[in-house]
């Protein structure tokens, strides 16, 4: 299986920035995109951004287009999620996770492995 790794949260204020990384091991080899949720305290988990391993895809959630940028090292296996302006609603745990698909899907069924989350807080 795969087994990933978040880092980076913390706690900031409004209008800072933040990135989160998601280092990955195990059976790379099956995961051929990734992807960042969130879920704050009360809500469902939600879709924020995804990659494509093998090639420049991407996709946003529309409330983090702008101010959020997902990107990769392939060499390290290592995801990565720049958030810029950030704000009180962003407030969430964040999990990566890992999908045996090529397409970016923004369903948490289409992802297999998922790491234990990392906590952003940002205050007003």
């Amino acid at each position: 299986h795969v087994r990933l790794v978040e880092s980076g949260g913390g706690l900031v204020q409004a209008g800072d920035s933040l990135r989160l990384s998601c280092a990955a091991s195990g059976r790379t080899f099956s995961s051929f995109s990734m992807g960042w949720f969130r879920q704050a305290l009360g809500k469902e988990r939600e879709f924020v951004a995804g990659i494509a391993w093998n090639d420049d895809r991407t996709r946003y959630a529309d409330s983090v287009k702008g101010r959020f940028t997902i990107s990769k090292d392939n060499a390290k296996n290592t995801v990565y999620l720049q958030m810029n302006s950030l704000k009180p609603e962003d407030t969430a745990a964040y999990y990566c996770a890992s999908s045996p698909l090529a397409r970016i899907v923004t369903t948490i069924s289409a992802y297999t492995a998922w790491g234990q989350g990392t906590q952003v807080s940002v205050s007003s």
